[in-house]
């Protein structure tokens, strides 16, 4: 059975690295898919574009209008008496990776004399000509935390660009929603450039994986050829003749004289007789005395 499976298996082993090449190479040769752009639509889903001109300097308000000034972010109203910050503990430099989950640190300072909630933060990449057209939402995470006046909080946030973002630019926008003691709703943008996702220098090496698989189905057929050979061997060994070379058992070369000699007739043998002649043999003996 495995002489007949021997040539088959031989010819699996040796076309399976070839073919792994071949749908390597297409793969590696399909034109990138490009990203679909999704307006945006909805009343809470509206988000003010960033100013693409320069914009005319104006004084900064002093006094109470200062305190009173306020922003919109996200459609929700923005106070000065919160102060955001945002840290990329493992890429200070912002060089951001795709395929591989991002964590970041949001602070928040609370410079005014009600208590922040701080309810969500999320996260999303926009169309870098137009932060209206969103690319990707990444999940809001809820946190209900407190804030009291003249403290700080630092919060962790996580999301996970897709590994075929890897190479573009993007604009990241990172969003703080919170409200006040009166009920007030506020939003703080945490976070709002343009990236450009760095593809990974860890992504799997093709052209290495080939090559070990190339090792072992050379490996592989010598291990069958070997094989192959030991049974043909073991066969024809097992078919020629056994001839036995070990002491002669012969009668002649064995000295009985020492044994009586009753013990040494092998040539009669005494013939097995019934109890009934034996009987027989027993009563004509008795008689004849």
């Amino acid at each position: 059975m495995f002489k007949y499976l021997t040539l088959p298996l031989l010819l699996a082993v040796l076309l399976l690295p070839t073919s792994l090449v071949f749908v390597g190479r297409v793969s590696a040769q399909e034109d990138a898919v490009e990203d679909e752009v999704v307006a945006e639509e909805g009343e809470d889903s509206k988000v003010e574009a960033e100013d693409e001109e320069p914009a005319a300097e104006e004084t900064s308000p002093t006094g109470k209008d200062a305190e009173d000034e306020e922003e919109q972010v996200g459609g929700v109203r923005m106070t000065s008496d919160a102060v955001t910050s945002v840290l990329f503990p493992d890429y200070p430099e912002k060089d951001l990776p795709a395929g591989k989950p991002l964590h970041l640190l949001v602070g928040l300072q609370n410079k005014g004399e009600k208590e922040f909630t701080i309810q969500t933060i999320d996260a999303s990449f926009r169309y870098p000509q137009d932060y209206n057209y969103f690319i990707q939402n990444f999940t809001a995470i809820s946190y209900n935390s407190v804030v009291e006046p003249g403290s700080e909080a630092t919060f962790r946030y996580s999301f996970f660009p897709h590994e075929s973002y890897g190479g573009r630019p993007f604009g990241l926008t990172i969003l703080m929603f919170f409200k006040d003691t009166d009920g007030n709703q506020y939003g703080a943008g945490v976070f709002n450039e343009t990236v450009t996702l760095k593809e990974l220098d860890e992504n799997f090496d093709g052209e290495t994986f080939f090559l070990y698989v190339l090792l072992v189905a050379v490996a592989l057929l010598v291990v069958f050829g070997i094989n192959y050979v030991v049974s043909n061997k073991f066969k024809r060994s097992s078919s020629k003749p056994k001839t036995e070379t070990g002491t002669t058992n012969d009668k002649n070369d064995v000295d009985y004289d020492w044994l009586p000699k009753t013990t040494t007739d092998f040539k009669a043998s005494p013939r097995r007789q019934s109890p009934r002649q034996r009987r027989v043999k027993r009563s004509t003996g008795s008689g004849e005395e």
